[in-house]
């Protein structure tokens, strides 16, 4: 299962219903808004856990974090701390507030949500992005998967077990973009 899939099936769509509800969306309009955020958020987590210092700076918050709260408790995703640490996870994946406004006008061009929605939307996003990450990587770790979260963060991104999440990422964009 890859990250969306994860997202969008998180308690039994209970974030979808948040997301939807905290910007006044219908849930194909915030399904479609996370379809086209994603792609941007899972392409900069790539290139920042590439190298073994970015890789171990993302495991450990994955590990120190309490990110799988986002997934466990949906109405979280309704608190200002959600946006807080959204925004930090941003600046760490994206690099910077202008990235963050181009992801945003793009992926308004896909969904067919304004990008202003969608601005607003990254931070929320960027925290269940990691929730899920967490959740699904802690997971496996104490179901005694040998894999661990190194392994889980390779298993989301490179969905097609080919060694290269690239394109398993621009998949998942194109989906959205029809």
């Amino acid at each position: 299962m890859n990250l969306l899939e994860t997202i969008l099936s998180a308690q039994n769509g209970d974030v979808v219903r948040q997301v939807a509800n905290n910007f006044q969306l219908d849930e194909g309009q915030a399904k479609s808004a996370m379809g086209a955020l994603l792609p941007a958020l899972t392409q900069g987590i790539s290139k920042n856990a590439s190298g073994s210092q970015g890789l171990g700076d993302l495991i450990g918050a994955l590990t120190g974090g309490n990110h799988s709260k986002y997934i466990d408790q949906p109405e979280v995703l309704a608190e200002s701390g959600t946006v807080e640490e959204g925004n930090k996870i941003l600046g760490h994946i994206l690099g910077s507030k202008d990235v963050s406004r181009q992801v945003a006008s793009r992926a308004a061009e896909s969904s067919g949500v304004d990008s202003g929605i969608l601005k607003q939307m990254l931070p929320m996003l960027a925290s269940v992005a990691m929730g899920a990450m967490a959740k699904k990587g802690l997971g496996n770790a104490s179901a005694g998967q040998p894999e661990g979260l190194g392994g889980m963060l390779t298993g989301i991104l490179d969905a097609d077990k080919d060694g290269s999440a690239l394109d398993d990422i621009m998949g998942m964009a194109s989906k959205f973009m029809r």
